[in-house]
């Protein structure tokens, strides 16, 4: 794993600004576009400090969401919704069967957007492990969690991670495959990434592995990354390009409502930052070997 420097913050030391508990909440199956919202509102108020740390737990129904450096031939082909989102990265998908979660966190003083992306990958590699894919761990230049290539299959992702902080408070964060179709995987070039695959924990371990089954281990191992109880360690097992370096970020235009994305089938989705009150944001695109 090569670093661009050392965390301002040691690797046993909390990275949230607060010491407090972190409010968990249980959304279910909820639509993408209100949980942008809930996210956009929830950050604006943490940054007043209205609110305590919360991370969201939830499934998504079937969509696609691009990050900034998608390109045009990362689109999908099957006319599912696509949603343009304010976080770095290129296009994904979310539905059932797969655990997403989103951290609003207030990052301690100086932010480290780097260290803290790192941590997401620890818990997600911690959780991953723990669930019986021990060979679980990094390819340097690529965030996310992989398992390395085996038995004829390609490197394969099973876990993403897209962020955005905003007056240094994080939006958007990490999904796990549990036991998600792959169908609709297989009509976009998932994260831009077209020399490996993607899997899920099911696929993996040859049992159902449901998203309920991981929502606890995976939480507590997020508190403890982001704590400093669970330290970042080096789990690559390879290295690959970068599949944002270089790219050109997309722009998306401006709704009535709020400024968050409108959604159409096989149309791009409009928006702006995300954030009701429309406040400067920092976008953040992160590898394993970002400079």
């Amino acid at each position: 794993m090569t670093a661009p420097r050392k965390p301002f913050t040691r690797a046993d030391q909390s990275i949230r600004a607060s010491d407090g508990e972190i409010e968990v909440r249980h959304l279910g199956l909820v639509d993408y576009e209100e949980t942008w919202h809930l996210q956009a509102d929830l950050a604006a108020r943490r940054a007043k400090g209205a609110i305590p740390d919360q991370i969201l737990v939830l499934e998504h129904p079937s969509l696609y969401t691009a990050g900034k450096r998608t390109q045009p031939e990362d689109r999908p082909t099957n006319g599912l919704p696509v949603v343009d989102v304010d976080r770095g990265g290129r296009i994904t998908w979310h539905g059932p069967g797969q655990l997403v979660m989103y951290p609003i966190i207030k990052l301690a003083e100086p932010v480290d957007v780097v260290d803290y992306v790192r941590r997401l990958e620890e818990a997600l590699i911690q959780a991953v492990r723990r669930s019986g894919v021990a060979q679980a761990g990094r390819i340097d230049g690529r965030s996310g969690v992989w398992v390395p290539a085996s038995e004829g299959r390609q490197d394969r992702k099973v876990a993403a991670l897209g962020i955005r902080v905003t007056h240094g408070v994080t939006m958007h964060g990490l999904s796990l495959n549990c036991d998600n179709t792959m169908e609709f995987y297989n009509y976009i070039v998932p994260c831009g990434i077209s020399d490996a695959g993607v899997t899920t924990l099911s696929a993996e371990l040859g049992r159902d592995v449901p998203v309920a089954s991981m929502v606890e281990p995976l939480l507590g191992d997020l508190r403890d990354a982001l704590e400093g109880r669970l330290t970042v360690a080096d789990h690559s097992f390879g290295s690959a390009p970068d599949p944002t370096k270089g790219l050109p970020h997309h722009r998306a235009g401006k709704t009535p409502e709020n400024g968050v994305g409108k959604r159409e089938p096989e149309v791009r989705a409009q928006k702006t930052s995300g954030d009701p009150a429309q406040v400067p944001t920092t976008m953040f695109e992160y590898s394993s070997t970002k400079k």
